[in-house]
């Protein structure tokens, strides 16, 4: 499932004013004459850990797809591939309208992978109590890669997950779709190059006819895919580098196929690793005309690299906004968290304030060990800020005045903005300490 990765610098703006605020309101309580009422409250803390990790079991996960990620390969440099004549078989994929950049959304869409199956669907409730009742919105999961039948979309597999999207109007179902069968038994580059080239040429059309068929179905049309995701890697038989131009026109291929079925409304999802890796992910974009939503996998990797160098290395965060905005397209996360660097607040902090402040049109942290918050031990530092970042959240997009309480009968309240009140999460008013009292 993972990736190489680096990073870069994020200023945290909304994290700093809250930090500020919080410093203004302890000097503001502790100068003379001055009180402070109706301090914002803090969530809950974590349920005690044990003192040693427990080591996690190995996650069930379909024959392709929610393994722990592996560790990052030393790239490959493939041969250079002779260009791959367009056959004229292939059709030109239909325009459809840009996805437009959305604006900051202040409650963006998120949710975690709990598991691949009908227990990752139970999960999503229990992890929404452990978050105080926050909505989860986003179920992700992963088709098996290992043999066509089940790329095309096992029905006792999607059922579940199906059932839990069409429960509510807003809930968003992302599933990642292998674009070739034995996807991780280690191909080589030679065949992988003969299968992109079949695949461009329309060998493998009806798979994904009989997937998008499968979906629409089901009653989830608008299912977010994921497709062939961390290409620009060397863990999948789906990757890029042997021959882009084939991977490319295949994608579009791929698109098209599913677009052609009547009452799709399917979005796809470009989504590499961050950073480098064995080919640069823009080598490997297939064009605007089939692509939705441009993500990226971005895990706290390798050791020792800030979330800083992580924003502004090559093809780092930084770069992948800047790209997603040039090609109006929003972006999205669809695997992140923990990895090389342990018990990382930083990082953690770092990451949800970026896909904030970035208008993620989604995010699904991957939650177990070696990356997660929940499931895994592991990582209590990082699992109180992800806590405490999360909890309560809801799909409420109205900006709620707070309420506060009657002042204290020997405090006279001061004539703050409301919007500073709000920031402060708290009422200041001036002590009378004996004076006469304004009537």
């Amino acid at each position: 499932m993972a990736p190489q990765q680096r990073c870069a610098r994020s200023r945290r703006p909304a994290l700093a004013v809250a930090t500020a605020v919080a410093a203004v309101s302890v000097v503001l309580a502790s100068g003379p004459g001055l009180a402070v009422t109706d301090p914002v409250p803090v969530p809950g803390a974590l349920p005690a850990q044990s003192a040693q990790p427990v080591p996690p079991a190995a996650p069930e996960s379909p024959a392709t797809a929610a393994s722990t990620p592996p560790t990052s390969p030393a790239p490959v440099v493939a041969p250079t591939p002779s260009p791959v004549p367009t056959p004229s078989s292939v059709p030109t994929p239909s325009p459809t309208p840009s996805s437009p950049v959305p604006a900051a959304d202040p409650t963006p869409a998120f949710g975690a992978y709990l598991d691949f199956g009908a227990r990752g669907v139970a999960r999503i409730a229990q992890l929404s109590a452990w978050l105080g009742g926050a909505e989860l919105r986003v179920g992700h999961t992963y088709l098996p890669g290992d043999q066509w039948r089940n790329i095309e979309g096992p029905s006792d597999f999607l059922d579940v997950w199906a059932k839990w999207r069409r429960e509510k109007d807003d809930r968003m179902l992302v599933l990642n779709v292998p674009m070739l069968e034995r996807n991780e038994e280690g191909v080589s580059d030679a065949e992988v190059r003969e299968l992109l080239r079949r695949g461009a040429a329309g060998d493998f059309d009806h798979h994904f006819r009989a997937l998008a068929e499968r979906l629409v179905g089901l009653g989830v049309p608008d299912t977010v895919i994921v497709l062939g995701w961390e290409m620009n890697g060397t863990t999948y038989t789906h990757r890029c580098g042997p021959d882009p131009a084939a991977w490319k026109t295949y994608w579009s291929r791929i698109v098209t196929a599913m677009r052609a079925v009547p009452g799709q409304r399917f979005r796809f999802d470009f989504t590499p690793t961050r950073g480098k890796d064995a080919v640069p992910w823009t080598e490997c974009y297939p064009g605007d005309d089939t692509v939705d939503i441009i993500g990226m996998d971005a895990y706290d990797q390798p050791a020792g690299l800030s979330f800083d160098r992580q924003v502004s290395e090559p093809l780092g965060l930084q770069e992948h906004v800047d790209f997603a905005r040039a090609h109006g397209k929003p972006v999205s996360y669809p695997e992140w968290g923990l990895f090389r660097n342990g018990d990382n607040a930083e990082y953690m902090r770092g990451m949800l304030d970026w896909m904030e402040r970035h208008g993620a049109l989604y995010n699904t942290l991957t939650d177990y060990c070696p990356h997660g918050v929940w499931q895994c031990r592991w990582n209590p530092r990082a699992s109180a800020v992800y806590r405490s970042l999360l909890s309560g959240r809801t799909d409420e997009r109205t900006p709620v005045t707070p309420t506060l309480p009657q002042r204290p009968a020997d405090c006279s309240p001061l004539d703050l903005a409301a919007s500073l009140v709000g920031s402060l999460g708290a009422r200041l008013c001036l002590r009378l300490d004996g004076w006469s009292r304004a009537r």
